[in-house]
């Protein structure tokens, strides 16, 4: 007992000359052994003013970063009333039609009771906040940090800016009862497409989807029906999971039946 008791070095202990090192070592719940044994301990290399700062950039603090925001979105949203998740492009021009077919939204969605979240961006989100600010609703901007990109627009009362795209899409769900989504690129489409495997697999139910502008959404559902759905990728149902619509009462009649309002 003596033996195996003096073989063994205390964490963190200056290890004598002559001595050898521990053949197992204990960070918390990692068990390291052999070569994988770390000098000192988790509490010394914390308290230690003059370590590197390489630490922060590690994948185990980008999982406090990854919770950090979890709580901090959950705590920002989870007394907002009833809401809609619009979505649409940044680079949606002021006074253009799809501009102003996004301020009409708004302010429809929050006359029919219903807050409105958007990517809190320029363009079509920042038209859908305007709406809602314009109608005396609750306009929520949930921003995300892209280096092109700076700040929430100036019509967001309740914003969260994130780091994580994964983050920041687990709250448009998680918050919203529906999603409208206006003319959009890349991350529209990651967004409608998201929605949409999560509808088709159950993971959400009651969750209406709309597209607005026909004449732009035309091309990908002809696709989807003539393309997808002809090579069996995709069942016919499941074109019946979204409405595209060119009219305002529409998209909002829409989201408020399906959701039971």
């Amino acid at each position: 007992m003596g033996n195996a008791e003096d073989a063994r070095i205390p964490e963190g202990a200056e290890v004598p000359e002559g001595a050898v090192s521990p053949g197992e070592q204990w960070l918390g719940p990692v068990l390291r052994r052999r070569e994988q044994v770390q000098p000192g301990t988790t509490d010394q290399r914390l308290l230690d003013s003059e370590g590197d700062s390489e630490w922060v950039h590690t994948d185990p603090w980008r999982v406090m970063r990854i919770q950090s925001e979890f709580v901090e979105g959950f705590g920002a949203l989870a007394e907002l009333p009833s809401a809609i998740s619009v979505f649409g492009s940044a680079r949606t021009p002021d006074g253009s039609p799809e501009y102003e077919a996004g301020v009409r939204i708004g302010k429809a969605l929050v006359d029919a009771g219903f807050a409105v979240i958007t990517g809190g961006g320029p363009g079509a989100m920042e038209a859908a906040n305007k709406g809602a600010r314009e109608a005396k609703g609750v306009s929520v901007g949930l921003g995300i940090e892209l280096p092109f990109e700076s700040g929430l627009n100036p019509h967001v009362d309740i914003g969260v800016n994130f780091r994580y795209f994964f983050v920041r899409k687990t709250m448009f769900v998680k918050y919203a009862q529906g999603f409208v989504v206006l003319p959009g690129g890349l991350g529209t489409l990651d967004e409608l497409f998201e929605a949409l495997t999560l509808v088709q697999t159950g993971k959400v139910t009651r969750f209406p989807i709309v597209l607005f502008g026909t004449a732009y959404w035309g091309g990908l559902i002809d696709w989807l029906r003539d393309t997808v759905v002809a090579q069996g990728k995709a069942s016919e149902k499941d074109l019946l999971l979204f409405h595209v619509t060119d009219d305002v009462e529409e998209a909002v009649m829409l989201v408020t039946k399906e959701v039971g309002r």
